[in-house]
């Protein structure tokens, strides 16, 4: 046993030195930085990403190190609280509410504190470490975080690290889902098998949703499950699934019009009736006369009044000062025409985009969703997740570069007022953009030169 140890440790001594400094730069994350050290955070990211990319390079064949080192890297951040997320506190706070048979989208936190009738564990804390705009907003999960929150809380007890735990373990597990559909489904679409760990690995990934505790790898397992079953050709079996994703978290929604020409008119509308039946099933136990209401309003909230990390909202929103325009008034304009752009891109890419194919359908949603985050007026890190797992399906790889880029908005939380600096941002979005435009004059190259071989073995 101890001679196979050696050997295998000289066969793989580097990639093993990486995936122990590694560890030890994910523990210092964990247990030893505060969010408002922007110096230390953009290093160790930088660090975290660059050792990623060495072990994928180095053991792209050897899979079952690849995915030791991702379930390790999780495990670091088991038994320690979220370092640079807050809303956290409200996930338990409205798992509370679910399990004395509240509904968490009728009444604010403000509201319940000031009425002084609900016992809640640790209430004073959650409340005040959820943060004012969340203690003033209804709730905006949707019902199968709802009960996910409601599993963290019984489990939780009196201590706020057993629901956090809870939650963790989920998410991992949740992870773990992901990497067993999306190995499937690379294989299905006959593509390697190492791909999905630049998602698998990626910091980001492991920051935001093990470590920050952020359900999008919850909605990502649902929604490759489905993808999955849609490529076996099971597309009323993949309908729930994805179902489920929505329930999870929102961002699928915009999906549902691609799926039009991929399946047919014919096949589509079975398919959009199982999928609105599951979530109205879903969606009952916590229906009233007050929750469409209080529900939309909320959400229409990122449109209108919430803004962090964004790209063209922030050009629109410089020109507008410049002639004279107030920040709200701008926003609110904003917030008023950017759904329509949204409605008109996703008909666009549904009616005249070819997504037929598996691999075309994801490069559809990888452009819409790359699009509707460009004109969004809010774009939190853990966002361009969705994008990483979308991108390992396609020929583009600048969500990996975004992924990283990404870090460099939480400039922001090392100023008391969480003050953006527009500098920061600018060389955020030229990184991203300039990736994604050599990716596009490559791929085009590449298309017209094996066009013209084409042409040449014709001729």
């Amino acid at each position: 046993m101890q001679v196979k140890i050696l050997s295998y440790y000289r066969l793989h001594k580097i990639p093993i030195l990486l995936l122990l400094a590694s560890l030890l730069f994910y523990y210092t994350f964990a247990y030893h930085l505060v969010r408002t050290d922007f110096p230390k955070l953009i290093t160790l990211t930088a660090a975290l990403f660059f050792l990623c990319y060495k072990l994928i390079q180095f053991e792209k064949w050897n899979l079952k190190l690849l995915f030791t080192a991702g379930v390790l890297f999780r495990l670091v951040f088991l038994f320690v609280e979220p370092m640079l997320s807050q809303d956290f506190h409200r996930f338990i706070w409205d798992g509370e509410l679910v399990l004395q048979g509240l509904n968490p989208y009728l009444q604010t936190p403000d509201t319940i504190v000031e009425l002084g009738k609900i016992s809640i564990d640790n209430a004073a804390h959650l409340y005040a470490s959820m943060g004012e705009i969340s203690a003033k907003n209804f709730s905006n999960y949707p019902p199968l975080n709802q009960f996910i929150f409601a599993l963290a809380a019984f489990f939780s007890g009196k201590s706020m690290l057993g629901g956090i735990l809870t939650m963790r373990i989920i998410i991992i597990l949740a992870d773990i889902g992901i990497l067993y559909f999306g190995r499937k489904l690379l294989a299905k679409l006959n593509l390697s098998s190492h791909l999905l760990f630049w998602y698998f690995l990626n910091p980001l990934v492991i920051i935001e949703l093990t470590g920050n505790l952020h359900f999008e790898g919850v909605m990502l397992f649902f929604f490759i499950w489905s993808m999955y079953l849609l490529a076996q050709k099971k597309y009323l079996l993949a309908a729930p699934i994805l179902a489920l994703s929505i329930a999870t978290k929102l961002v699928p929604l915009i999906f549902l019009p691609l799926f039009i020409r991929h399946l047919g008119l014919k096949k589509t509308i079975p398919f959009y009736t199982i999928i609105g039946v599951t979530v109205l099933a879903l969606l009952i136990p916590f229906y009233s006369s007050e929750f469409i209401n209080n529900y939309t309003t909320t959400i229409g909230l990122w449109f209108s009044n919430f803004e962090f990390n964004a790209s063209i909202y922030n050009i629109i929103k410089k020109v507008a000062e410049i002639n004279g325009s107030k920040d709200w008034e701008t926003i609110k304009a904003f917030g008023k025409i950017s759904p329509y752009i949204t409605i008109i891109m996703v008909l666009l890419f549904s009616f005249i985009k070819n997504n037929k194919t598996i691999t075309s359908l994801f490069t559809s949603m990888l452009w819409v969703l790359t699009i509707y985050y460009f004109i969004s007026t809010t774009v939190h890190p853990w966002y361009i997740i969705f994008l990483i797992l979308l991108s390992v399906f396609t020929k583009f790889r600048f969500a990996i570069i975004w992924s990283a880029a990404v870090f460099l908005s939480y400039w922001a939380y090392a100023n008391p007022d969480f003050k953006e600096h527009l500098g920061i941002l600018v060389i955020e979005y030229i990184a991203i953009f300039g990736v994604i435009i050599y990716e596009i004059l490559k791929l085009k190259r590449q298309n017209l030169l094996y066009s013209k071989k084409e042409t040449s073995k014709l001729g």
